[in-house]
């Protein structure tokens, strides 16, 4: 403190100007304002903020009550399924951290994750229980204590799996306990393991004070009204849901829940609840753009939908606008808690084509209303690249949403902290107005003959394509140009092409040396949450870089 300084005489933080920030507050809030508004939407389940906010409290109080508080970590194997959307306020409310694992993992990654994360219980439902009893069989006296969310209705019949159900934990808790706010809002209110490619993935810690920010930054960017009806198409598990949870307890939103992404599910459920906003990955919106017509009929409304993806083909943002979806694209990972930039739109905008309109909106561009910024740095000078749309860097991020660091990992944290900045590894170029677009992942670029091809350029041209449903191009090994493209390609159900028919449309819109050399038809290979696993495809082309 400046002995001189007269703002600093007297006025210190006390508890009534300075309380941490956590989204546990949202829930509180719109218990108390609206009670009676809808929460959830789960079948035939309805429940309001109320008895949401209840039961979140009955589970921070049962799990206190077993000896779970600060430092300990409750792990959590759930589709979307209301026992979800409790566990991103209950568990917290206990003072724990929440780990939410994927729900496609193989028992040795799930084993290693309760491990690395000390999980001290585990919440899941009876349809994962033959992978969990393999994992839990791993960790032998290690294992936690394992609470089963039974959902008989639509889960596949499994032994049961859990000491006790969800429903008798809840039971043991109480729905006026007192919880706190954290001590401190640095505190970590979630652990969330990356997709690891080559050994162990790394554990991502968030904070109270970043998943309370991001929460809100969501309602900015996309202006959120009050009470939308939000379609959970994206996996809570999947960077908590980009927040979302959290967010729609900031607007006293309705959450209609969603076991699995099928068309046949989500047009029903868009028409009955007139559901008015959604996100997920490119693959997604393809599904339903891709949907029979029959599907779609009787919608009347417009959905809003954020996509995120290094970047969503054109094809899909025009067929999405074109079947009434308003996409804004949102670009992160997990590491700043999903989207923390947005391709904001601009009114002048909407005078373009649809062509036009679509080129500019899948880039990533600018940074969230509350992430301090988004910058395309060269790698060797630490420096901003030229705002020329030719120059490329690497996409950094800096601000109160990023992550705290790496679970036990400080070399990990303090390469991915370099200079200042959190590092992601895409790399991208700045336009003139200041937008980033990314051109391609550091490991995804094809050097052929020394000239640098863009994947996301070549799978952009092979989805203009009808006959396409998804691509993905990685670098083949080539005795004269070192690499050459190869495309993998999966054909819309009922649809043919043949290697000539799309390399010939490739010639047609790329120079010559990016053109795929070979073209592989069959499924894409897919992460849960919509990636394609590249590294798949490397290893199949016999890539040098097949690993990571």
């Amino acid at each position: 403190m400046h002995p001189g300084n007269p703002y600093e005489l007297g006025l210190d933080q006390n508890p009534a100007n300075h309380v941490a920030l956590s989204p546990l507050s949202f829930l509180a809030r719109s218990a108390q304002v609206y009670p009676h508004a809808t929460a959830l939407i789960y079948g035939a389940r309805r429940q309001d903020w109320s008895q949401t906010y209840a039961r979140c409290r009955r589970l921070g109080s049962a799990l206190a009550r077993r000896g779970v508080g600060r430092g300990d970590t409750v792990a959590v194997m759930l589709p979307n399924v209301p026992a979800m959307f409790e566990a991103h306020f209950g568990v917290p409310m206990s003072g724990a951290v929440l780990n939410t694992l994927n729900t496609r993992l193989d028992a040795e990654a799930i084993a290693f994750m309760l491990e690395h994360g000390q999980a001290k219980v585990l919440i899941a439902d009876r349809e994962f229980a033959p992978v969990l009893h393999k994992a839990l069989a791993m960790l032998g006296a290690r294992r936690p204590l394992v609470v089963e969310v039974d959902d008989e209705a639509v889960a596949p019949a499994a032994s049961p799996l859990g000491e006790l159900d969800y429903e008798q934990l809840l039971a043991e808790g109480d729905a006026d306990y007192a919880w706190q706010l954290p001590h401190d809002e640095w505190d970590a209110i979630a652990l969330n393991y990356t997709s690891g490619t080559t050994g162990n993935p790394k554990g991502v810690v968030t904070h109270h004070r970043g998943a309370y920010l991001n929460a809100a930054n969501n309602v900015i960017a996309w202006t959120l009204p009050h009470h939308p009806v939000y379609l959970w198409t994206l996996p809570m598990f999947h960077c908590n849901g980009w927040c979302f949870p959290w967010t729609m307890a900031l607007v006293a939103g309705a959450s209609v829940c969603l076991r699995r992404v099928d068309p046949a599910l989500i047009y029903p459920l868009i028409r009955e609840h007139r559901v008015s906003h959604m996100c997920g990955a490119p693959i997604v919106y393809n599904l339903l753009i891709n949907a029979p017509s029959e599907l779609r009929s009787g919608i009347t409304h417009k959905v809003a939908g954020l996509i995120a993806g290094a970047a969503p083909p054109l094809a899909v943002i025009e067929g999405c606008e074109a079947a009434g979806i308003e996409l804004t694209h949102v670009y992160g990972l997990t590491e700043v808690y999903g989207p923390a930039a947005v391709c904001a739109k601009q009114p002048q905008w909407d005078r373009l084509s649809l062509g036009e309109r679509a080129q500019l909106n899948g880039r990533q561009g600018v940074a969230y209303p509350l992430q301090e910024a988004v910058a395309v740095l060269d790698p060797a000078t630490g420096q901003p690249v030229a705002p020329d749309g030719r120059s490329i860097g690497e996409v950094c991020f800096r601000g109160n949403v990023v992550m705290k660091g790496y679970l036990k990992n400080p070399g990990a944290t303090a390469e991915a902290f370099a200079g200042g900045w959190f590092h992601t590894g895409d790399l991208a170029v700045v336009h003139p107005d200041g937008y980033v677009k990314i051109t391609d992942r550091s490991k995804d670029i094809i050097i052929s003959g020394g000239e640098n091809i863009s994947s996301i350029e070549v799978e952009d041209a092979l989805h203009r394509h009808p006959a396409v449903l998804a691509a993905a191009v990685v670098a083949q090994p080539d005795a004269k140009w070192g690499e050459v493209p190869c495309a993998f390609v999966e054909l819309k159900p009922g649809a043919q092409a043949s290697e000539a028919e799309l390399i010939d449309f490739c010639r047609g819109m790329l120079a010559h040396f990016k053109v795929p050399r070979r073209v592989v038809f069959g499924e894409v290979p897919k992460t849960s949450t919509g990636k394609i696993q590249k590294f798949v495809l490397r290893d199949r082309a016999g890539s040098r870089s097949a690993i990571g």
